[in-house]
């Protein structure tokens, strides 16, 4: 066996070794994990992932129905290894005044989150001319200012622990524009900015910030996209960033 074959299994066996100890199943079992956008597409899809290792969820959307729905299928489905009834969570993230106020009763009740998952947001499409401010200022609001103050909402908690993690799911479009997006893009151009100093300046206390940014995937994102007019889109295409 010549050199380059032992470094690259040494190399394997180190990486399958960390994962055993840090990416394992049992890792998340009893963290508290709040998903927002939780009652449908990723935020769903991670529920399951999430429920099935243990992790005490919080669903939060502004479609309670949905969740609640989504809690017993959680329940019916899986046996985790600790068994913990998910928690539903009105959240608005468009009254923003709100946001705050249920991070904090949140921290009330639950004493802590141990991992944020930022995932909720609203799509566009249309032309720059053609689109209204309002539209770029919900656009700003839900995707940006609004994950903003929800995690600003837990980081006292996590900085006084000396631990938390904080995700925000943004998008591909965070790291390159494309026509017909341009309010969608500059909201997520401005989350990747947000978290990316964020992750700065809390390293040193131990917090992780993480910035996700999916490619295209199956979910329902450009149904209830918003157009230039504040109308909705309401494409049949599942494929969204």
């Amino acid at each position: 066996m010549g050199p380059l074959m032992a470094a690259r299994i040494i190399y394997r066996a180190y990486n399958i070794a960390v994962d055993k100890v840090f990416y394992n199943d049992r890792a998340l079992c009893g963290k508290v994990v709040m998903i927002t956008g939780a009652s449908s597409g990723l935020g769903e899809a991670l529920a399951h992932s999430l429920y099935k290792r243990g992790a005490r969820l919080l669903l939060a959307s502004r479609n309670v129905e949905r969740l609640n729905q989504l809690k017993d299928t959680l329940l019916k489905s899986y046996k985790p290894l600790e068994l913990h009834v998910p928690t539903v969570v009105k959240l608005d993230l468009e009254d923003l005044n709100s946001v705050s106020e249920i991070g904090k009763e949140i921290i009330r009740v639950h004493k802590h989150v141990d991992v944020l998952i930022n995932n909720a947001g609203i799509s566009y499409r249309g032309a720059v001319v053609d689109t209204d401010i309002s539209v770029d200022i919900k656009l700003m609001l839900i995707n940006y200012f609004a994950q903003v103050a929800l995690t600003k909402a837990f980081l006292p908690s996590m900085l006084e622990r000396k631990s938390g993690h904080i995700i925000a799911v943004g998008s591909v479009q965070s790291k390159l524009a494309i026509p017909y997006r341009s309010c969608y893009t500059a909201s997520k151009h401005a989350l990747q900015g947000f978290f990316d100093s964020l992750r700065a300046e809390v390293a040193y206390k131990n917090i992780k910030v993480s910035t996700i940014n999916p490619g295209y995937i199956a979910t329902q994102l450009s149904l209830n996209a918003m157009k230039g007019d504040g109308s909705t889109y309401g494409s049949k295409n599942f494929l969204s960033a």
